[in-house]
């Protein structure tokens, strides 16, 4: 190959992969357009990421470890990956435009910088204290003025929308700071799905939240469907891109998975924008990309290992 291709190859995934999980977001959307509630709705998001990711670690020759460090990889991923910030998600998703959604989806590594110099693994550098700021300075455009929000009650679900990413930053600094036990991402995967499914099966079944697959299914269950194969398709090219060209490279997708997430949601949903949120996008993508690491910098903001559409930060362990 000349030295052009693998590059032409690796740019077209990643532009694929910030399709591909942008559009994860107005699919979201419509499985929860018809009532499915979040528990019922993560519960088999889990038993299909369990089921896929099972599959390939067998195919791949590897086991499930049980020991104790890898059963506390798995309960951690599971509630800050998965249980907590999509049960947030799901349910604000419900109530925002999904453009605005995804803007917040995408100040994960605004979230995770405070975090790193807390736990000691970053130093200040004032570029990436003025992306924390300029991300900041997206939020207020999105909450503040009366004209930003469709509708200005919509106020407190974008404070709900905010535990996702602040579990996603927890999370991603966790894997950062602590490992993954010498598990690779799809044994990660698939025990965190496991231990997440028992978690959301018995809150499904408590609150009525439930979703029999025995049922006539229409748009919104192959809607999800389609969300959580997407998904898994698109972390597997992520894996695969972290592999051959490195964590910084692909987290450039974040940028892509925002700006394809609004695309999408115009043309899916015919979703419309004030020119707030236009600037709130503006901002928050300057901030990230500001307090995005740089190739000599520590890579604190390891991508998460749980749900990922419109993720950021980097992943030089991996995520789920």
């Amino acid at each position: 190959m000349t030295g052009w291709r693998p590059a032409y190859i690796y740019t077209l995934a990643l532009v694929a992969m910030g399709a591909g999980w942008g559009l994860t977001q107005p699919l979201t959307k419509i499985a929860v357009s018809t009532g499915h509630q979040h528990f019922g709705l993560i519960f088999w998001q889990l038993v299909i990421g369990a089921a896929i990711a099972g599959t390939l670690t067998v195919l791949r020759g590897r086991g499930l470890p049980l020991g104790r460090s890898n059963l506390i990889v798995y309960v951690v991923i599971a509630i800050l990956g998965t249980v907590v910030p999509n049960s947030a998600s799901f349910q604000a998703i419900a109530h925002l435009p999904v453009g605005v959604h995804t803007i917040v989806l995408s100040l994960i590594p605004v979230m995770a910088f405070p975090m790193a110099i807390a736990l000691g693994m970053e130093r200040f550098h004032a570029r990436r204290f003025i992306g924390l700021l300029l991300g900041l300075a997206g939020v207020l455009l999105l909450i503040l003025p009366e004209s930003s929000l469709p509708d200005p009650a919509m106020f407190i679900w974008i404070l709900v929308s905010l535990i996702g990413p602040l579990c996603y930053a927890m999370e991603g600094n966790y894997v950062a700071r602590w490992g993954t036990a010498d598990m690779d991402p799809f044994q990660v995967l698939f025990g965190a799905s496991l231990v997440g499914a028992l978690m959301a099966l018995p809150l499904a079944i408590g609150t009525g939240q439930y979703i029999s697959p025995f049922r006539v299914w229409a748009g919104p269950e192959w809607a999800f469907v389609a969300s959580s194969a997407i998904h898994l398709a698109v972390y597997s090219t992520y894996v695969w891109l972290v592999g051959r060209t490195g964590a910084v490279f692909a987290a450039q997708v974040s940028y892509l998975v925002t700006g394809f997430g609004v695309l999408w949601a115009m043309l899916l949903l015919g979703e419309r924008y004030s020119p707030f949120i236009w600037a709130a996008l503006v901002f928050v993508l300057a901030g990230v990309w500001l307090v995005q690491p740089r190739t000599r910098d520590r890579l604190a903001e390891a991508e998460p290992i749980g749900d990922i559409a419109a993720r950021s930060g980097d992943t030089g362990e991996q995520k789920t």
